[in-house]
């Protein structure tokens, strides 16, 4: 298994995506914490992937600087150590730019962005520490969304953070590069998670979507785990400081497709 004997952080990992790659980094053998702000949502997690391999839960709002630091040290406790770290909490705020309220601006930032600092910083000093006693480099990564380029007018902050986050992906891989540890981000398209679920019950709004999606379909969250799972590998052992778009081909696309009824 590709990660036999590591641990990572998921944050944002109780539900959704952070939730499938938790499962994918525990069947590859890794031991997982689970970073998550919703503790019931977290345990849960914890009920349901436990088959798969060793996955722990920590109440965390990862936009806190004292609550990162807990989960870091609570991370060494359980399992000795911290190979790889997968930035994923987020969340949305939707709002006309005029009528966009600096607190809502400010949440949203804290966690999609401000967060992945935070938690960047404090697992990288301690792998460089890690690496000072003979260890191997560790990886992060952290979920950027093809909103880093595109914009959606009343989702005004996670746009703004997710492109803050490829920059941020950048900045952290040209500074860790001299350790070896490698950062990469991955951008998800349309994914079918339970708030998109809601979204493409409606027949307009699911064919808006995959007119623009060239792989005519929506994706899955397990796809988003396999990319995350394999930049954080040896596999992935050259690669550092790249956004991987994973979205369907949406991103080369200038015109709309064809829907299949």
């Amino acid at each position: 298994m590709r990660l036999d004997g590591r641990t990572a952080i998921v944050t944002g990992g109780a539900k959704g995506i952070g939730l499938a790659i938790v499962r994918r980094l525990a069947s590859e053998g890794a031991k997982v914490m689970i970073a998550d702000i919703d503790e019931a949502a977290g345990s849960a997690a914890v009920d349901a992937v436990s088959g798969d391999g060793e996955v722990r839960f920590t109440a965390t709002d990862v936009s806190e600087r004292l609550d990162v630091h807990n989960l870091v040290a609570k991370t060494i406790d359980a399992f000795g150590s911290i190979n790889a770290l997968v930035n994923n909490a987020g969340i949305v705020h939707a709002a006309d730019f005029l009528d966009l309220e600096e607190a809502d601006f400010d949440r949203v930032m804290g966690v999609n962005l401000k967060s992945a600092f935070l938690c960047g910083q404090a697992v990288a000093r301690h792998m460089v520490e890690q690496i000072g006693n003979g260890e191997e480099p560790g990886s992060i990564v952290n979920m950027s969304s093809i909103n880093d380029t595109f914009a959606i007018a009343n989702q005004v902050p996670y746009s703004v953070s997710k492109g803050g986050i490829s920059q941020l992906t950048k900045v952290m891989a040209l500074s860790l590069a001299p350790h070896g540890i490698r950062v990469n981000a991955v951008g998800p398209g349309s994914i079918m998670t339970d708030l998109l679920a809601t979204v493409v019950d409606n027949a307009e709004a699911r064919n808006r979507i995959l007119s623009r999606t060239p792989l005519g379909r929506i994706g899955d969250p397990s796809e988003i785990a396999a990319v995350t799972a394999f930049l954080l590998s040896p596999d992935a052992s050259y690669v550092t400081g790249q956004t991987i778009y994973a979205d369907g081909g949406r991103m080369p696309l200038n015109y709309t497709v064809p829907v299949k009824d």
